[in-house]
């Protein structure tokens, strides 16, 4: 069966709750640390985006590629401008890469169906 990353970014949003009832300094100094760095600047909040997508795709991590696709397509990216993103992860992390590139473009295609 297929993973969904609607219920991976659901069910992790859910503990991430319970995180920040029972670590609340923790994630409100997260969040913060989210909010600066994630914020417009020189850099446009997609392409900061697009950043945190293609650190989630090298490090593997699924719930990176659900938030950030999520966001994603949130902030209008088009699909050119993922599948770029995605050939300079293949390019820079090689074959483990590329699967979770094409994780991400299940993400995406799941996020984009919902709307």
């Amino acid at each position: 069966m297929s993973k969904s990353f609607s219920t991976i970014t659901n069910d992790l949003s859910k503990a991430l709750g319970t995180f920040r009832k029972e670590a609340p300094e923790t994630m409100q100094n997260f969040y913060a640390l989210s909010q600066g760095a994630m914020k417009a600047g020189v850099l446009s909040e997609l392409d900061k985006e697009l950043i945190a997508l293609a650190i989630g795709v090298t490090a593997r991590c699924d719930g990176c590629i659900g938030f950030h696709v999520k966001a994603l397509v949130r902030l209008g990216v088009t699909r050119e401008q993922l599948m770029e993103t995605l050939s300079i992860c293949t390019y820079m992390g090689g074959g483990p890469a590329l699967m979770y590139a094409a994780e991400a473009i299940r993400a995406y295609e799941e996020f984009t169906a919902e709307k």
